[in-house]
């Protein structure tokens, strides 16, 4: 795989119709510099607002995927994406003059063809990947869908579709190497769908700029003549609509035998570049669809958090029983002895949970007066500790937190089940309730060999120092 980071040389445009709004839109891809990633400018909004191409902005992953920032969106990106992830583009800045980019002829070629003939430029910085360690999964049962990510030294992509539908059927393919494949082999491949949904997705607003030109339809019905006339009507076509043996609307002519599986690949594609760096993994996934991809999008999303945190403070285990040690805390926290009460933080998911642990020791200077006979650990200090835990989280969510204080402005419900003694390990379980940038409310539970010894609910404040 590439060593540095890419971009293009000069700024390059296409224009024509969105697939779902309809809109006419041109797209512009213009050269962004080093660590800039991929943002989306909307021109035809006030103040021309930038939309980052990053799983934090996806809003929609029905029927495509759509992000969103505010107010502002724009639909329909998986095409464009899939484009800069298969041709290995890092920073790019893609200005649209409405709401979704063209369709084309329902690929990612289009915008493929625009990228190459701006040309790609290598910029002077390291590539950052993500190395999958471990397998992970997901699934849904009930769609019968599955995804699988095992550790691999590139970037591959395995897929199988499995329809009823006989001219569609069963489906496989994989993508084992970009450079070599993405352009030719799997960028050409159309957006596909049954008859079916081609009257459902027009009767629910959708697919007003779409057309046989825009994707391959597999019939999956009788062609009555009454149907024929509905799809004039809503298409707009005076055509005749007729089908043969191949099963695909209009004897449309496949790319490739399995084109339709190819082009689940290219949205995977797509949808994964959202994850914000490129992987080193091997990609499993059965019959998966946008909504899935964005949920392992944010599965991966939350392995590379965990990566960055451990490399920011240079402490830490990225594998075995937990994340990072005191050492890291010393470098998050502005605690010290004897205030600071949290010895190792187990897992962080930013801005959602952390999970603490604290060893109960009686060297600890409350115990020579909380009680000298009975030592028993003070109901404040517990809550103090799973404050402290929240703290972390908080600042490992906030730009420059080391020019930040957590200040708690309210603690609500304050329980506490069973003492606490010397010889005990309390967990700290914080989950964050709401979250805005200067200040949040979590609620937290502390356990002793897994029974809840304290409960509360925080709210916190973010200051300068």
């Amino acid at each position: 795989m590439l060593n540095n980071q890419r971009t293009i040389k000069r700024r390059v445009s296409l224009s024509g119709i969105g697939l779902h709004t309809g809109v006419e839109t041109t797209i512009s891809f213009i050269p962004a510099p080093i660590n800039h990633g991929v943002t989306f400018v909307r021109t035809d909004c006030e103040d021309s607002p930038r939309i980052p191409a990053d799983i934090d902005h996806v809003v929609d992953s029905l029927r495509g995927t759509t992000l969103g920032l505010n107010n502002v969106k724009v639909h329909t990106v998986e095409h464009v994406l899939a484009a800069v992830a298969g041709l290995q583009i890092d920073n790019l800045i893609v200005e649209l003059s409405n709401i979704e980019p063209p369709a084309g002829d329902g690929s990612a070629l289009p915008f493929v063809k625009a990228l190459l003939e701006a040309e790609i430029a290598e910029q002077d910085a390291p590539k950052n990947y993500l190395e999958i360690d471990n397998p992970l999964s997901y699934s849904e049962k009930d769609k019968r869908i599955d995804i699988v990510v095992t550790p691999s030294d590139d970037l591959r992509i395995t897929f199988l579709i499995d329809y009823e539908n006989k001219a569609l059927g069963t489906q496989y393919t994989s993508l084992v190497d970009l450079d070599r494949e993405f352009v030719d082999e799997f960028a050409p491949s159309r957006t596909f769908c049954l008859l079916s949904e081609v009257e459902m997705l027009y009767d629910e607003g959708l697919i007003k700029g779409g057309g046989l030109d825009t994707a391959v339809v597999f019939v999956d019905h009788e062609l009555t003549a009454d149907r024929i006339r509905r799809l004039k009507d809503r298409f707009g076509q005076d055509q005749d609509f007729f089908v043969r043996e191949s099963g695909i609307l209009n004897d449309t002519k496949l790319r490739f035998p399995n084109e339709p599986v190819r082009h689940k690949a290219v949205d995977l594609l797509g949808d994964l570049f959202l994850i914000g760096v490129p992987i080193k993994g091997h990609i499993l996934a059965a019959r998966s669809g946008h909504a899935a991809n964005v949920a392992l999008a944010r599965q991966i999303r939350m392995i590379y958090e965990k990566k960055l945190l451990t490399s920011k403070y240079g402490t830490g285990k990225t594998k075995g029983e937990y994340l990072l040690d005191i050492n890291a805390i010393f470098k998050a926290m502005p605690h010290r002895y004897p205030m600071l009460l949290i010895d190792r933080i187990i897992d962080l998911e930013p801005r959602k949970r952390v999970v603490a642990i604290k060893n109960v020791t009686f060297n600890e200077p409350h115990f020579v007066g909380h009680f000298p006979q009975r030592p028993v650990m003070p109901g404040v200090l517990i809550v103090e500790a799973m404050a402290q835990a929240g703290g972390f989280m908080l600042l490992n969510a906030i730009e420059e937190p080391e020019k930040k204080l957590v200040y708690f402005l309210g603690i609500d419900g304050v329980r506490f089940r069973k003492p606490v003694i010397p010889g005990d390990q309390l967990r700290f379980e914080i989950e964050m309730i709401q979250f805005r940038p200067n200040s949040c409310r979590m609620g937290g539970k502390a356990y002793v060999d897994g029974k809840v010894v304290a409960e509360g609910t925080f709210l916190a404040a973010v200051v300068d120092r």
